[in-house]
């Protein structure tokens, strides 16, 4: 089986706030470094899920009976390029901003063992992902500014 290595377990991390996850994003122009897709800014997503109601449906639990297909591939994450169960560092240098879908799909593998390119894909130019229109939006509309998930995410802008 020496053509499908079994990735190690994986290593207890620590968690990153908010507003780490923000200035990663930001930093990545809200790109997903792996492909090159725009990513939305999560507090958008929440919001959009909130204003469409049925039509874009979401679960905090990303219950995928419950949830959009599209936040799989629009909601940004981190990642580790090099995991740290691979030995790769838990900072900036070493994490990327990707979809959760591609996230996903890579878990503890190196790129270079799924075939992905090494080179990162560059920043979208221009892009924000929605992050102007979630502050005007959630400052706007009632049932976002009552939403604690949209709360958390306008917080971490700030």
């Amino acid at each position: 089986m020496a053509e499908y290595p079994c990735p190690e377990a994986s290593v207890p991390r620590k968690s990153w706030p908010l507003k780490r996850l923000v200035a990663v994003f930001a930093r990545d122009g809200y790109t997903d470094r792996y492909a090159g897709s725009r990513l939305v800014f999560p507090g958008a997503l929440r919001a959009l899920s909130l204003l469409l109601g049925e039509a874009f449906p979401y679960h905090p639990n990303w219950k995928q009976s419950a949830t959009h297909p599209a936040f799989w591939e629009l909601y940004p994450t981190i990642d580790h390029v090099v995991p740290v169960a691979r030995g790769g560092a838990d900072d900036e240098y070493n994490i990327v901003t990707t979809s959760m879908l591609r996230n996903s799909a890579k878990s503890n593998w190196l790129l270079d063992e799924l075939g992905w390119p090494t080179q990162l894909a560059p920043a979208a130019p221009g892009w924000d992902g929605l992050v102007a229109w979630f502050a005007q939006a959630s400052a706007s509309h009632e049932v976002l500014r009552s939403d604690k998930a949209v709360d958390r995410w306008r917080r971490a802008l700030l």
